[in-house]
């Protein structure tokens, strides 16, 4: 892949979109946002920097005003909004890791968890696969699970087979011996997590054309 830079003041959209993160730089126009409940997200953590321009955001209820330089984030599950502060135009760099659908979970007027918010794949800035049948994707995506299936068992297997050799050689402070435990334990639990990200993926392939779509907020 080449090595692009990118620019905040014309690279206004989702950059990079990966199971692992979807990162992005925004404009949000003077007047634009609300500090209302808003929006949590199941599983992805979410990063804010400001880079011009100043705003207010409501996380978990608290409100703080943020200007050129600072950032904040919104965890897992915390309601999080923004509201643009004053005349300028405000340009913020945004990441959530991880990016999986449906991303954003919604709220009633009682605060009541909506149903989950599938979006099509133009609204990050990527092209969903229209090409491929949908059969063949629906039993990639059970190949992945059974594949990730398969690591979790063998990884379970290798941390019982060295939980207690680690624990017998940091009690005897022998580390040369722990950090080759420790080696063996790593290496099917890399595995494992890599093969999450390829379930991921698929999953967010699927996603987009197995039922109706929300587009954007």
């Amino acid at each position: 892949m080449a090595f692009t830079v990118y620019d905040c003041r014309e690279d206004i959209r989702n950059i990079l979109v990966t199971p692992q993160i979807r990162a992005r730089f925004c404009r949000l126009e003077p007047g634009s946002g609300s500090l209302d409940f808003g929006h949590t997200h199941d599983l992805g953590h979410e990063i804010f920097i400001i880079l011009e321009g100043r705003v207010e955001f409501q996380i978990s209820g608290d409100v703080n005003e943020l200007g050129p330089g600072q950032m904040c984030y919104a965890l897992v599950d915390e309601p999080h909004s923004v509201r643009v502060i004053g005349e300028e135009p405000v340009l913020m760099y945004l990441s959530v890791t991880p990016h999986i659908q449906p991303t954003h979970t919604f709220y009633d007027d009682d605060r009541n968890r909506r149903p989950p918010h599938f979006r099509p794949s133009s609204d990050y800035n990527t092209e969903t696969d229209s090409t491929t049948p949908m059969d063949e994707i629906i039993d990639r995506h059970v190949d992945t699970a059974r594949e990730l299936y398969e690591c979790a068992r063998e990884n379970l297997a290798t941390q019982e087979a060295q939980a207690a050799l680690l624990k017998r050689a940091l009690t005897d402070d022998d580390l040369e011996t722990a950090n080759v435990i420790r080696e063996t334990m790593w290496s099917p639990q890399l595995e494992l997590f890599k093969q999450m990200h390829t379930t991921a993926d698929v999953w967010n392939t699927l996603a987009p054309r197995a039922g109706s779509v929300n587009a954007h907020y």
